[in-house]
C-alpha cells in the first residue's frame, strides 16, 4: 500500500530539462501546474529551476488548502480532536489481535509504546509512524508548498486554495474507515519500505516521469483500495478541475501547487484539462 506512504510524503541542484511543472493554456490564458513532494530534505533544496521560473511569471499562487492554517497549532488540535478515539474504543478494540500486535512489535523497535497510540484512530497511528520515520531519514522538513507558500508571503503575491483544511482533514479522517486491518497491515508493511519508495517518487518528480509517478503511487491503491482512491484523489480532482478552468478565464497568471499524484493518470488533473481542449506543455 505505498500509495499511502507516498501520498503523506507527497509532498539536487541539477536543473533538469523536464520536471513536474507544467503550463497550460488557452492561447491566450496561461497558468501553471506544478506537481509537489510534500515533506523534503536539506539536500532537495534547490528545486528544479522551472519551479522558480514559473513563480517569477505568476501573481498569484494556489495551493491544495491554506498552508498557514494547516501549520497553525490550532490545526493540529482540530486533527488530534478528529483523529482521537473519544467513545471507548481503541486501536487494541479495533483492530484484530494479529494485526495489533503488528503495530506494537514495528512501534517497539522505534521506541514508541503503544500507550502512545492507543487512543488513535487508525489514520493518525499511520501518520504518526509515517512522521517518525521521515524525521529517521532527515525527510521531515518544509517541501515544495510550503517552500513556496513562504516565499509568496515575503514577495507579497496573492494566495488561494482549493479546498479548506476542514475538508482536508475530513478526507484524512475517514481513510480506511471500513477496512482498517488492511489499512494498518499494509501501511506497516510498506513503512519498511519508505526510504526506497521516497527516493524513487523524488526521482520521478524531478525528472517529470509521469508515468513512473502513477505506478508508484496509484496503482495498488486503485485495485485494492478503490473507495480511498476516489476520495483522495479522483473526487478532489473533481473538485479542482473547475476552479482550475476559472482561473484560465482571469487575468493575470496562477502558478497552482498540488500533490504530485493529483495531477497524473487517466483521472488525473491533467487529462481533464486536456480533455477540455487545453494545450499543455510539460517544462
Amino acid at each position: 500500500m505505498r500509495w499511502f506512504i507516498v501520498i503523506l510524503a507527497l509532498y539536487a541542484s541539477q536543473v533538469f530539462a523536464e520536471t513536474s511543472l507544467w503550463r497550460v493554456s488557452d492561447g491566450a490564458n496561461v497558468l501553471f501546474l506544478g506537481g509537489t513532494i510534500h515533506v523534503l530534505s536539506k539536500d532537495d533544496y534547490p528545486l528544479p529551476a522551472a519551479f522558480d521560473k514559473a513563480y517569477a511569471q505568476s501573481g498569484k499562487l494556489v495551493f491544495e488548502t491554506d498552508v498557514g492554517a494547516s501549520q497553525d497549532p490550532a490545526f493540529a488540535q482540530a486533527m488530534m480532536q478528529r483523529m482521537m478515539f473519544t467513545d471507548g474504543n481503541s486501536l487494541k478494540t479495533v483492530l484484530r489481535a494479529d494485526v495489533y500486535q503488528q503495530l506494537q512489535a514495528f512501534g517497539a523497535e522505534r521506541g514508541l509504546p503503544m500507550q502512545m497510540l492507543e487512543r488513535m484512530r487508525p489514520p493518525l497511528a499511520v501518520l504518526t509512524l509515517t512522521f517518525m520515520e521521515l524525521q529517521r531519514m532527515g525527510m521531515a522538513g518544509a517541501g515544495v508548498d510550503s517552500y513556496y507558500f513562504h516565499k509568496a508571503q515575503a514577495d507579497k503575491k496573492s494566495l488561494g486554495m482549493l479546498e479548506t483544511t476542514a475538508e482536508q482533514l475530513d478526507f484524512l479522517v475517514n481513510m480506511g474507515r471500513g477496512r482498517e486491518n488492511d489499512f494498518v497491515s499494509y501501511s506497516l508493511r510498506d513503512l519498511r519500505k519508505l526510504a526506497q519508495v521516497m527516493r524513487d517518487m523524488k526521482s520521478a518528480w524531478r525528472d517529470g516521469k509521469p508515468d513512473a509517478l502513477a505506478a508508484l503511487g496509484m496503482d495498488t491503491m486503485r485495485k485494492d483500495f478503490p473507495a480511498i482512491y476516489q476520495q483522495l484523489l479522483v473526487q478532489r480532482n473533481r473538485n479542482w478541475v473547475p476552479k482550475i478552468d476559472a482561473m484560465l478565464h482571469d487575468p493575470g497568471t496562477e502558478l497552482v501547487l498540488v500533490g504530485a499524484l493529483h495531477l497524473v493518470g487517466e483521472e488525473g488533473v491533467l487529462a481533464a484539462l486536456r480533455a477540455k481542449g487545453y494545450r499543455i506543455q510539460q517544462w
